[in-house]
């Protein structure tokens, strides 16, 4: 019974292998959006505010609109874009949201579009695990879990989605 026990195993895990798009542990769908490795940098104690960082894959046929989120770990989450333009880094509230064209990924990552957590009810740890709701136009919520990296922590290696 455990050589078929182990031999099933071995054969599902196979199998997963080759499945289109698997979705990993980290990643979340909701309708045609696949939402790859949702992340955060740990906050210093004292600070107020949080970044979120995340890809979103449009799979489907029509454009989609993040419009906002939810998290019972700040006040608000806010989508917010970084630029830079005559040396000075500014940084702006996306009231209306941001597009999600079919057929490409967007990316949130430090310097660029992020989710900004306001008003933090407890700083963000490194290790520790933030739920948090996204809200589209289209597909509807989400419920996915950022995981907070380090202080200064680079942006986490690709996750498999192609990146446009």
């Amino acid at each position: 019974m455990k050589r078929f026990a182990i031999g099933t195993a071995g054969v599902a895990l196979s199998l997963a292998a080759y499945a289109p798009n698997p979705v990993r542990a980290h990643d979340y769908a909701v309708g045609p959006l696949k939402i790859g490795h949702p992340w955060a940098r740990a906050s210093p104690p004292s600070a107020k505010v949080g970044g979120g960082y995340l890809a979103i894959e449009n799979t489907g046929p029509e454009p989609d609109r993040l419009v906002g989120g939810s998290t019972e770990g700040a006040a608000r989450v806010e989508i917010h874009e970084s630029s830079l333009a005559d040396g000075i880094m500014r940084m702006r509230e996306r009231t209306d949201g941001v597009a999600v064209p079919p057929g490409q990924t967007l990316e949130f990552k430090p310097g660029g579009l992020h989710l900004m957590l306001v008003d933090l009810k407890a700083p963000l740890k490194q290790g520790d695990k933030v739920k948090a709701t996204l809200v589209f136009e289209r597909a509807g919520t989400v419920a996915i879990e950022l995981q907070v990296q380090g202080v200064g922590a680079p942006q986490p290696a690709a996750t498999g989605h192609t990146r446009h």
